[in-house]
């Protein structure tokens, strides 16, 4: 028998989680039995779309249960296979983090070729969020030649990675992010214009000053006043990828929308919200561009690292208070 720690919803949150909502409980994990493996997590994630399996309502994916673990992306080794599948020794990936460690059917896991990347960057720049950037940008946002981008969360795990790629295919692009470390983050990355948005009492006009003629294209992350921002300095025909908007995941009362939501109207602006799972079908296009990217020292990224398993619901905290840069993650192995 093997002893894992795992991390359990206690009660749900209203308004910004709290610790109380979270424990942490230690079960006991037998052999594997035929066709499964036991694995242990070497690092998990934490990323805001959890906050909405935290709501007892229908969404995209199903609500997290109470007294049941938490469910996110994680990375870990094969410890005991009983499938021929999978060995010992195998570095795997999966949607059961918030646990050391899990038994599981072996189709539950996914054996990782990493290209010489180090594992956990499955679970940023070469996984989901940088999938989500690869996306919305190219598909959702449909990025042509000579367009200004903004983007919003630019310091995070996507809005870093959406900078970089609009970067490399010669755009000009703006990023918002919080503080000075945030800023120098986008700076070193080659951000063409930086604003320090808790530095600046209007994100208006700052953006406006910054993108005299406009912005083509949006990448949304935070909503409220940055989406009031984005309508007033879009020109005509821009594309706003709707990623996320964090500002809003723990609202206790529907926050009021964009004062000036008419705009995208006169401006004929395209806004589209999406999911990334909905696009897997990009999933060889965006691995086979994101390594050659990397390997080239194109793109670069930033991990923001907690240790171990009691960790993890402040590493989870730490996103809606902008605690972050990159990629968090909790270093569990």
């Amino acid at each position: 028998m093997t002893t894992s720690r795992e991390v359990r919803l206690k009660s749900r949150p209203e308004g910004m989680p709290q610790p109380e909502n979270f424990e942490i409980a230690s079960v006991q994990l037998p052999d594997p039995g035929a066709g499964e493996v036991q694995v242990r997590n070497l690092f998990m994630s934490v990323d805001p779309y959890m906050r909405g399996r935290m709501y007892d309502r229908p969404s995209y994916v199903p609500p997290f249960q109470i007294g049941e673990p938490l469910q996110g992306g994680a990375v870990g080794e094969v410890v005991a296979s009983n499938d021929p599948s999978l060995k010992a020794g195998d570095i795997v990936q999966s949607m059961l983090g918030w646990r050391e460690a899990f038994n599981a059917p072996a189709a539950a896991v996914q054996k990782l070729d990493t290209h010489g990347l180090p594992p956990q960057a499955f679970l940023g720049i070469a996984g989901m969020p940088g999938m989500t950037a690869y996306v919305g940008l190219l598909k959702i946002a449909a990025l042509k030649e000579g367009d200004v981008v903004f983007v919003s969360a630019a310091a995070g795990a996507v809005g870093s990675v959406v900078c970089q790629i609009a970067k490399l295919k010669g755009h000009t692009v703006i990023g918002s992010a919080g503080g000075d470390e945030k800023t120098a983050f986008l700076r070193e990355i080659g951000v063409d214009h930086v604003i320090d948005y808790k530095a600046t009492p209007d994100l208006t006009k700052a953006l406006a000053e910054v993108a005299p003629k406009g912005i083509d294209v949006y990448f949304e992350n935070v909503g409220g006043e940055h989406l009031e921002a984005a309508l007033n300095a879009a020109r005509p025909f821009a594309r706003f990828a709707l990623c996320g908007m964090i500002s809003q995941y723990n609202a206790t009362e529907p926050p009021v929308g964009p004062s000036n939501i008419m705009l995208a109207v006169g401006k004929r602006i395209r806004m589209e919200g999406f999911i990334v799972s909905d696009h897997f079908a990009m999933l060889p296009e965006f691995l086979r561009d994101v390594s050659q990217w990397i390997g080239s020292g194109q793109l670069k990224w930033r991990e923001t690292v907690d240790e171990g398993i009691d960790a993890a619901p402040g590493a989870f905290l730490k996103l809606f208070k902008g605690e972050n840069i990159g990629k968090m993650l909790v270093k569990l192995g």
